[in-house]
Formats: structure tokens, C-alpha cells, sequence
């Protein structure tokens, strides 16, 4: 049994979570800025499908990207040396969570729902929700988007309407965070795209102590701007 969430309840540990769904800790509650981010700092996030309760998750093990670790193959090398693209942090967020809600060839519906569309676009007024984009020719073509508190960031979702266009916004983006001194980008769930980025599975005990840490240490609050010299 899962438990149902009402207005003020905690969450429960996240070693109660099931493994059958894996992850699967609790229903209910809202998506206020506070439920939101007493869920991130305790390892949990939002995931359910328009119309259903929220559901919240804690899976075991959990998919993690140290920047450090994030590989970059030789294609894609050549691909950031392009001079045909630009990359920016936080302009145009809520442009990015509707193009990652988008319809995907092969996949169904979207849980990327409006209502997880105001919540988060309330989190980065706030400077605690960030998005990373790419742009050609002054379209947005790839990006994605998440959530930082102190040195950690919590992935949430990308896109890409042009080849590479996601990859070039994740590579900035993470070299950026290891220049800040970012220890952890959280990725939620296993895929195979990710993991040939360098990102892999940790025990959710790990990672759960790790974001612990890393929460406390003094975060970078409102809009974010990248460097200009991250692709060497």
C-alpha cells in the first residue's frame, strides 16, 4: 500500500516506496512550490499522467550523472564546434516545458500536463527552476529543463527538433555546473540515451545521502546565465 497525501502531510521515507512499480511512494497532495521542493530535497518527484492523482516517486536504484563522468562522443565533438547555434540558460522556460510536453513519435499522451506547466514556471520565478536552450537562426530547436537546490540539480525533461539539439543544451549545461561546483544531476529513470552520456545507476541510499549534502551548500538563486567558454 502507497500513502495518500493530504493537505500538510509528510512524506513518508522513501524506503517505503515499492519496488513493483519501482519508486512508487505516495499519491496525492498538490504541486505548491513547498510540497515541491520538501520532494526534492528528500529524493522524491512528480510523475503521473493528466487526469490521475499525483503520483510521487523515489525509485531504487536511481539513474544519476556526476559532470565530471559525462561523455561526449566524437560526432557530437564536432557537432558543438559548429558555429550555427547558440546556447542560453532561463529564456524562455516555459516555451521549453510545453516543447518537452509535446507529442513524440511512437510515444502517447504527455504527463508533462499545465498544471505541472504553472507549477514549475512558479518555481523558476522563484530562480529555483532553470531551463537550458538551443537556439538556430532564433528558433528554439532542442533544450531542457529542472530544478536546483544548493549544488544539486534535478533533471526533469529535454527535447530536440533538430539532430544533437538536446545534447548540445545537456553538455553546457553540465559543464557549467561542474565549474559551479555542482556534485549531482539527478535523471530520475534508466535510458539508454542518458547512459551514453555517462550517467548511471546508484543505490537510492547513496544517492539520497549525497543530495543531502549537496542541498546545503550555498545555491546560485535566480536566472542563470552560461559562460561563454565551455565548449574548449
Amino acid at each position: 500500500m502507497i500513502t495518500w497525501l493530504h493537505h500538510g502531510d509528510p512524506f513518508p521515507p522513501v524506503t517505503r516506496a515499492l519496488r513493483d512499480p519501482n519508486g512508487l511512494l505516495a499519491a496525492g497532495g498538490d504541486l505548491s512550490a513547498p510540497r515541491l521542493l520538501d520532494a526534492y530535497r528528500h529524493g522524491i518527484f512528480p510523475w503521473f499522467n493528466p487526469g490521475e492523482p499525483i503520483l510521487w516517486w523515489s525509485p531504487d536504484p536511481r539513474m544519476v550523472l556526476f559532470p565530471a563522468e559525462l561523455k561526449v562522443s566524437r560526432s557530437l565533438r564536432r557537432t558543438l564546434k559548429k558555429p550555427d547555434y547558440e546556447v542560453r540558460a532561463d529564456a524562455s522556460f516555459s516555451a521549453v516545458m510545453r516543447a518537452c510536453a509535446a507529442p513524440r513519435a511512437g510515444a502517447g499522451g504527455t504527463w508533462i500536463s499545465e498544471e505541472m506547466v504553472a507549477a514549475y514556471c512558479r518555481l523558476h520565478e522563484q530562480g529555483l527552476a532553470h531551463s537550458v536552450e538551443t537556439w538556430r537562426d532564433g528558433e528554439l530547436i532542442g533544450g531542457l529543463y529542472g530544478v536546483a537546490l544548493g549544488r544539486m540539480f534535478y533533471g526533469e525533461s529535454m527535447f530536440s527538433r533538430a539532430t544533437d539539439a538536446s545534447k548540445i543544451a545537456l553538455v553546457h549545461l553540465v559543464r557549467q555546473l561542474e565549474r559551479w561546483g555542482f556534485g549531482m544531476i539527478d535523471c530520475q529513470m534508466k535510458t539508454a540515451h542518458l547512459a551514453t552520456l555517462g550517467a548511471r545507476e546508484i543505490p537510492r541510499s547513496a544517492f539520497v545521502q549525497g543530495l543531502s549534502q549537496l542541498i546545503e551548500l550555498s545555491p546560485r538563486p535566480g536566472r542563470w546565465q552560461l559562460d561563454h567558454d565551455l565548449i574548449g
